[in-house]
């Protein structure tokens, strides 16, 4: 996935220039990139790009964000959130995967998501039950850990 170029999704799709302001509720599907400014919702099944001089302010549901902008509210990451060098967020996360590169600047609170592949795996670990589970003898001058 090229921040600037075509997605698995599909091609940019909308793009709100610096110098624009949207205030209510923003809708898109594939990409849609902010260098603008948007008051209000977000809400895709696509990829929101937060450019270097994008501003975003309020609550956002999306699959995939990039910010390297200002980003303020709670944001819902259906797959994966990075907040590059230049980004700045200040928000509540809740997130399946979290990049943040060295001179982001991240406040807030971060929830992680588990993927269905992660329950399953956590489901097979919580059948390791010491029932079914065959402990060694304790060999002599090994230590005891209580």
């Amino acid at each position: 996935m090229s921040m600037f170029g075509k997605t698995s999704q599909g091609d940019l799709n909308g793009f709100l220039d610096a110098g624009s302001h949207i205030q209510g509720e923003l809708r898109f599907e594939d990409t849609f990139r902010v260098d603008g400014r948007v008051e209000g919702g977000v809400v895709s099944d696509g990829v929101l790009i937060v450019g270097d001089r994008g501003e975003i302010d309020g609550e956002i549901r999306v699959r995939r964000i990039f910010v390297s902008g200002v980003l303020r509210g709670r944001v819902d990451a259906e797959e994966y959130l990075e907040i590059t060098s230049n980004g700045r967020v200040f928000a509540d996360l809740e997130v399946a995967n979290l990049k943040i590169e060295e001179g982001a600047v991240f406040e807030g609170r971060c929830s992680m998501k588990t993927s269905a592949k992660d329950s399953k795996r956590a489901e097979k670990q919580d059948d390791a039950t010491p029932s079914n589970v065959t402990r060694l003898p304790q060999r002599s001058g090994d230590t005891k850990v209580s």
